[in-house]
């Protein structure tokens, strides 16, 4: 979670941000960041390629926990957690992420470390997940099956 918040803080948004609101801000923030602006000055050209990318990076992340994107990507989504199986899990920092059987990986935000210790010693734990994971925590897809 504070990952989406120090997103949402860099480029000004409110948590019910839309896609066209988010790609207004990130271009106006480009316009201003943008490292071939400053082609004279050396410093403020590094300075502005460090604050780029991050800009870049911050879109990009909330474009894909968007409630608009989650919506396209719902069937394919639905699908994986219904009938997929668990191949691993990872967790870092209050992040969650988990890889299918079909080769599609999600990421899990704010899931607390008391949360993830009892997936760990949860006897089922794709019952655990489906009762305590997939519809609590923000996700975004992070891997996709290929299909073969």
């Amino acid at each position: 979670m504070k990952k989406i918040i120090g997103y949402r803080k860099l480029l000004g948004v409110s948590e019910k941000a839309e896609l066209q609101e988010l790609k207004t801000v990130y271009r106006n923030l480009m316009k201003n960041w943008h490292p071939d602006k400053f082609h004279d000055n050396h410093d403020l050209k590094t300075q502005a390629e460090a604050k780029s990318k991050h800009i870049i990076e911050a879109y990009h992340f909330l474009v894909s926990i968007a409630p608009e994107t989650l919506l396209q990507t719902l069937t394919e989504y639905t699908l994986t957690i219904t009938s997929s199986g668990i191949l691993d899990f990872e967790y870092k920092a209050e992040t969650l992420q988990i890889k299918f059987v079909d080769g599609s990986s999600y990421e899990y935000f704010g899931v607390p470390k008391a949360i993830y210790v009892k997936l760990v010693n949860a006897p089922a734990p794709g019952r655990f997940v489906r009762r305590h994971i997939y519809n609590s925590f923000p996700y975004r897809p992070v891997g996709k099956a290929v299909a073969v």
